[in-house]
């Protein structure tokens, strides 16, 4: 008969020191690994940064949404969002400076009956910080451990995980190191973690980047854009670009360096009929036009036979250029090919088990 192990309710704080360094996409993977053995989660996000989009309810995080109906938590198993971090809020916070109080907050986040409570943190250490819940903050009120997530640009991102481990002390209980470049895993994964390790700071992960995870659905682009789509595909929210192309070269140029990219979004004038009819003829997941003028019919029926969505835009290249390169780097976990992606990636490349003896955590259920 297996064996109940005896537990106690944790509580988990997931921070950054930097935003989008891919907090959401740790917390699910971490939740499903926990789940896998056999443990009870809830999840919180304190501080809102991701309004619903659909104005339904202005409380409500896109990211609480996502994660809570990918995981199919229950209403006890999800906290509610203190506040969302929006301009109205900042606003009236700057003028009645009232930051929130140690017992309030304490009492949103306390933990029930569940095994672990997961809170993902704000985007760095000091957000949150005008209303009394910065990521010390919140370690501080809830007595929760912490666990960081840092995005690895160089080796430098020591220098950031030591300030943290200054400011956080003991209950910093370890890093996940993310979005790794192939070329310096081996440096991430060596003199990276031998030297944290020797700071006395845990490297439960180190996992590598993928085109999947850094890659923007065409609907987000859509958003992003505020474009106008000129054609009815389906899919918009599960098609995926991953790599940016300017269409400003002549058509037999455009045509060999389109077919070396891969699932892109192509950036040309509404007026360059010959690289669009390039574009789609290779591996082009998205047409952006600028100037917003109408493609030829030829043009748009072409797009219709492969299915490749037709955007347009008032602003001019360069812009349209620097718009899709923000929403690369504020990429967010709304996609179902991400889950399956952090899945893997976490199950290849985070010690849960390190991790779970570090917090004190067994797993469920033992033979």
């Amino acid at each position: 008969m297996p064996q109940l192990s005896v537990r106690t309710s944790k509580q988990l704080l997931i921070g950054s020191v930097e935003a989008y360094s891919g907090k959401s996409a740790t917390v699910l993977g971490l939740a499903m690994q926990m789940r896998s053995q056999g443990l009870d989660v809830a999840y919180a996000k304190p501080i809102g940064t991701c309004p619903s989009e659909d104005g339904s309810d202005n409380n409500l995080d896109e990211d609480v949404r996502f994660i809570s109906q990918t995981l199919e938590l229950g209403a006890d198993r999800i906290r509610p969002t203190i506040f969302v971090l929006d301009e109205p809020t900042i606003q009236q916070q700057l003028s009645q400076e009232k930051p929130l109080q140690g017992p309030e907050v304490a009492a949103a986040l306390a933990p029930q009956d569940e095994d672990i409570l997961l809170m993902e943190g704000p985007g760095t250490l000091e957000e949150g910080s005008l209303f009394g819940l910065s990521l010390p903050d919140i370690a501080d009120t809830t007595q929760a451990s912490v666990m960081l997530v840092a995005r690895y640009h160089s080796a430098l991102v020591v220098d950031k995980l030591l300030a943290a481990k200054q400011k956080l002390g003991d209950k910093l209980i370890g890093v996940v190191i993310n979005d790794v470049p192939k070329d310096l895993i081996e440096v991430a994964d060596t003199s990276v973690r031998a030297y944290l390790e020797r700071h006395e700071i845990k490297v439960f992960g180190i996992l590598p980047r993928t085109a999947i995870m850094r890659s923007v659905s065409v609907g987000a682009l859509v958003h992003q854009l505020n474009a106008e789509i000129l054609n009815k595909p389906e899919r918009i929210d599960q098609m995926m670009v991953e790599e940016i192309s300017i269409g400003a070269m002549n058509a037999n140029s455009a045509l060999r360096y389109f077919n070396q990219a891969h699932n892109m979004v192509v950036v040309t004038g509404g007026d360059r009929f010959d690289i669009q009819m390039a574009a789609l003829e290779s591996s082009t997941q998205c047409l952006v036009l600028t100037g917003r003028l109408s493609p030829r019919k030829d043009i748009l029926e072409r797009a219709n036979d492969v299915e490749v969505p037709i955007l347009s835009v008032d602003f001019d290249t360069l812009t349209t250029v620097d718009k899709i390169e923000q929403a690369f780097d504020q990429v967010r976990l709304h996609e179902p090919i991400k889950v399956a992606c952090i899945k893997h990636l976490m199950e290849q490349h985070f010690d849960i088990n390190r991790m779970m003896d570090t917090l004190g955590l067994a797993p469920a259920v033992t033979a």
